[in-house]
């Protein structure tokens, strides 16, 4: 019987045990007190070194069609083994700084290190363009880096004007060493840098003599006139803000503070990206800072009125007086739309495990968002990991958090008026336990053309950018496009290459485009809860216009429903249990009562306080948090429990606990509710 074939990834996983056993015996032998030989013991740690390096470039090429027969969890496999081969150089890293001589504290000195560095780095710029585009973008963030300055990438290192033998640095930010061989790091600190290795991480000294490494992303080359403009900035401070651009002043009425610091924060995503965890384009996510910063661009704060001009009366709530129900106002843009698909979008490499992949979308005029941002979670096949869908088939209802129907509301004159997409994924770093948000990438959808009509509402087939909006950059198609040939059929397989959003703009029925003009006059959504919106609207707009007194009184107004059903907006799975519980009764209706507003509202009132109002304010009930997926199962718990039946029975029930009453739960405040 013939020997079974072995497949390139086992060979792979033998050569990484074989390196492992000679690493192991390489530690343990530069660890015994007669190990005077430490030249040899170093040239045999870089010798490792190389050979692991040569085996995660194999390891990289692999695919699963290379297999000679079937594999298991092929792709868990070769993560391990990129984390095992990972884990190997980070030890003989280590050792080697461990092994160095002391007189190499001040840099390489000998021709041989140079030509090796050189050989490196010529070698990572022809295998790799990917480092490069990401130092370029690194560079682009920092204004202060001039053209001589554009030395970050992996050259080789000369000697400064110091005289000495290595290139002195300053930290953009600071660095806390997680590992062992690390070098932490104070921003403004000055570091020499002592050798540059392929995956990002330099070998730096700081004044004190200690050494280790740190993120290539976290240095900036120094030179004398730094320190001179560092000093002439803070004796300025103050002129220059009176001297800056009108653009720039302008921006500040905006929101572009936030958008600037996510462009130029160092930040874990840095770190990530120099160490190939994540692929060029990915950004720290614009739309989730946004979220994180209060309810501003939450539903909860636009599904409530505007103050007109005067602060007396209402801009988007009237009442109809012959009907006694909300004045619709119809927008200037109005429409529903579907998110279909995301195709060709790059997975995050090893070392991050994805808890969502989602694309959130607002109104967006180029400079600031206009709208609530609205989020909208994909559905991810393994078979298929660069291809994101929305709107899954199942059984029941489809939560809202899940449908990729939509809808936009805005009323503006703008020409530039269009929908932000911005495509994110929340991980968390499986060798620190942190949690974050990054950007995949974002698609902008102009909704007018040049002469100011409307586009044509038909499916679009969206490019995605990696950066922001303010730095467009077509993700990971640089590599793609060179020496591509310009043929037409060449210029169709590119195109399926490049990364794309699928957008199907619709227009809206009759009895849909009734309810949106009952909404605000800015607000984005999901299309499944516009009918408890409306009712919603109505309810609010008897407390504030017919209860009242006077247009002028602003007491506090005793109302549950009000006071606390913004807050249930912005967290789906609650607005799941009330559509659950609005179908069901609804189902129960007469047609006649479907359409008669004053039926509506009772019911919206009895089913709101029957099961939402309890578990909002109960105590069992974990606090919402984005992603978690722990969390999500405690709360689906609780809320689906047989014991939500009705409001009285969970209230008096010995086997519900409630936080402490609060009288914010039941009044609602005119004044820090609505919109200014």
């Amino acid at each position: 019987m013939p020997p079974k074939r072995r497949g390139p990834l086992q060979t792979v996983q033998r050569e990484t045990d074989d390196i492992k056993r000679k690493v192991d015996a390489l530690v343990q032998h530069a660890a015994k007190p007669d190990a005077l030989d430490r030249t040899e013991i170093l040239e045999r740690c870089k010798e490792l070194q190389r050979a692991v390096e040569e085996i995660m470039k194999t390891l990289k090429k692999l695919s699963k069609a290379d297999e000679p027969a079937p594999v298991g969890n092929y792709d868990q496999s070769k993560r391990e083994e990129e984390t095992r081969l990972l884990t190997l150089h980070e030890r003989l890293q280590s050792l080697a700084l461990q092994l160095q001589p002391h007189d190499e504290m001040a840099g390489p000195s000998s021709s041989q290190t140079d030509q090796e560095s050189e050989e490196e780095n010529s070698d990572e710029e022809d295998e790799s363009s990917e480092d490069e585009d990401a130092e370029e973008e690194v560079k682009d963030d920092y204004d202060n880096d001039d053209d001589d300055n554009a030395d970050s990438g992996d050259e080789d290192i000369g000697p400064t004007a110091t005289g000495q033998g290595s290139v002195s640095y300053i930290a953009l930010s600071a660095f806390t060493g997680e590992e062992e061989g690390d070098l932490s790091i104070q921003k403004g600190e000055v570091l020499r840098v002592l050798s540059k290795n392929k995956d990002g991480w330099w070998l730096a000294q700081n004044s004190k003599g200690q050494k280790g490494l740190v993120p290539k992303t976290f240095l900036k080359m120094s030179f004398p006139q730094d320190s001179e403009r560092e000093n002439e900035n803070e004796d300025e401070g103050e002129s220059e803000e009176e001297e800056e651009d009108p653009d720039i002043k302008s921006r500040k009425t905006s929101n572009w503070n936030t958008v600037r610091k996510a462009v130029t924060e160092i930040d874990a995503t840095d770190v990530l990206s120099a160490m190939g965890a994540i692929p060029p384009g990915f950004r720290p996510s614009t739309l989730s800072r946004l979220l994180e910063e209060g309810r501003s661009y939450r539903a909860s704060h636009f599904i409530q009125p505007k103050l007109g001009q005067s602060q007396l009366s209402f801009k988007d709530l009237h009442m109809d007086p012959d009907t006694g129900k909300v004045h619709g106002r119809p927008s200037r843009v109005s429409l529903t739309l579907t998110l279909w698909s995301c195709r060709m979008i790059p997975p995050p490499g090893v070392g991050l495990q994805v808890l969502s992949r989602h694309v959130r979308l607002c109104a967006f005029n180029g400079t600031q968002v206009l709208s609530n941002i609205h989020t909208v979670r994909a559905t991810y096949n393994s078979k298929s990991p660069k291809t994101w869908s929305f709107s899954p088939r199942m059984t029941g209802m489809l939560p809202c958090l899940l449908d990729g129907d939509c809808f936009l509301r805005y009323d503006s004159e703008s020409p530039d008026l269009g929908i932000l997409f911005e495509l994110g994924v929340t991980y968390i770093r499986n060798s620190t336990g942190e949690r974050g948000d990054l950007s995949c990438g974002w698609a902008f959808l102009k909704l007018f053309n040049e002469s100011g009509a409307p586009i044509t509402l038909r499916t679009q087939e969206l490019t995605v950018h990696g950066g922001t909006p303010f730095e467009k950059d077509t993700m990971d198609t640089t590599s793609i496009k060179r020496g591509y040939p310009t043929g037409v059929f060449q210029q169709m397989l590119l195109s399926r290459k490049i990364p794309k959003l699928v957008v199907k703009l619709k227009s809206v029925n009759t009895r849909s485009r009734e309810l949106l003009n009952l909404l605000p006059d800015t607000i984005v959504g999901s299309l499944s809860t516009i009918h408890l919106l409306a009712t919603y609207r109505q309810i609010l707009a008897d407390a504030l216009l017919l209860d009242r007194v006077t247009m002028c009184n602003a007491d506090l107004i005793c109302s549950s429903v009000l006071a606390s059903f913004p807050d249930v907006l912005d967290q789906p799975d609650l607005m799941d249990a009330f559509r659950k519980s609005w179908t069901e009764s609804e189902s129960n209706l007469r047609r006649s009562d479907k359409r008669d507003i004053n039926v509506l509202k009772q019911m919206f009132v009895s089913i709101y306080m029957g099961s939402v109002f309890p578990l909002l304010y109960s105590a069992e009930m974990p606090t919402p948090c984005w992603a978690d997926e722990e969390v999500e199962s405690q709360r689906a718990h609780i809320i689906y429990s047989p014991y939500q039946k009705t409001s009285v029975k969970t209230l008096l029930s010995s086997q519900c606990s409630h936080q402490a009453f609060d009288i914010i739960q039941v009044t609602y405040d005119l004044i820090s509710s609505a919109q200014h």
